[in-house]
């Protein structure tokens, strides 16, 4: 065996788990398998969020809690969201380990489960100003998956590569968390000009992880690829349902 074959097995196997070459340089073959369990994946987890977003909302206890935390005014809310970011980070770092696949599909099970529990006072909201003729979570889910499928298609079309974005993304995702944490310290509204600037900014992080999926992700990273489609669509769904609740309080 020549040395670069020796290193090229190396690079392919890291504590068990065969590293796949990057997405880009791989057959078509090997991108279309990527590509399929990638968003077989991202399916999973919307289901599994749907699933468990309903068994919180069927529980009185979880009403409970959440109704404690609204009545604690945004300060509670920010220690939920902190909490929520620590956990998002945990689970990030997990889907991406290169040494364990179960601890991949915790730290995406850990994601979802954080992203279910944290939706639960935005939804019960969201129910109590809905009506037969304003189904605002159901028109809220089918508006997300629409945005979404456009988004993805423009992607998968095209194949250009948007990584070029992502610093401008980091940027605006700090100066709106910097937003979020000032109105909360300072009692000011946001207003609803904010919800469609975030919604702008959720669809461009869909476009950007999308475009990732076809150009920069490894071939055995599906699950991880999975998490970043998935955070960004339910970014997506959260400022959907807060424009429509807006948009619903106006009537």
């Amino acid at each position: 065996m020549s040395f670069y074959n020796q290193q090229e097995q190396q690079q392919q196997y890291h504590g068990g788990i065969e590293l796949g070459p990057p997405v880009a340089q791989s057959s078509l073959e090997a991108r279309s398998k990527f590509i399929e369990r990638t968003y077989i994946h991202l399916a999973g987890a919307i289901a599994g969020f749907v699933a468990i977003e309903a068994a919180l909302l069927s529980s009185t206890t979880v009403k409970s809690f959440a109704i404690d935390v609204l009545s604690r005014g945004q300060m509670g809310w920010l220690i939920v969201l902190g909490l929520f970011m620590v956990v998002s980070w945990v689970a990030d770092k997990w889907a991406r380990s290169a040494t364990s696949l179960p601890l991949q599909y915790a730290g995406l099970a850990l994601y979802v489960v954080a992203e279910a529990v944290i939706f639960v006072p935005l939804l019960m909201i969201a129910q109590m100003l809905s009506g037969p003729e304003n189904p605002i979570i159901f028109t809220a889910g089918v508006s997300t998956m629409a945005i979404f499928a456009a988004l993805t298609g423009i992607v998968l079309y095209t194949k250009k590569d948007f990584s070029w974005m992502r610093g401008a993304l980091g940027v605006a995702g700090f100066a709106a968390l910097g937003l979020i944490v000032a109105s909360a310290i300072f009692g000011f509204s946001l207003g609803i000009f904010f919800t469609v600037a975030m919604i702008a900014f959720a669809a461009c992080y869909i476009l950007y992880d999308t475009s990732n999926i076809l150009h920069h992700y490894r071939t055995d990273q599906y699950v991880a690829a999975s998490l970043g489609l998935f955070a960004s669509v339910a970014l997506l769904f959260w400022y959907v349902v807060r424009l429509l609740i807006a948009l619903s309080g106006r009537d």
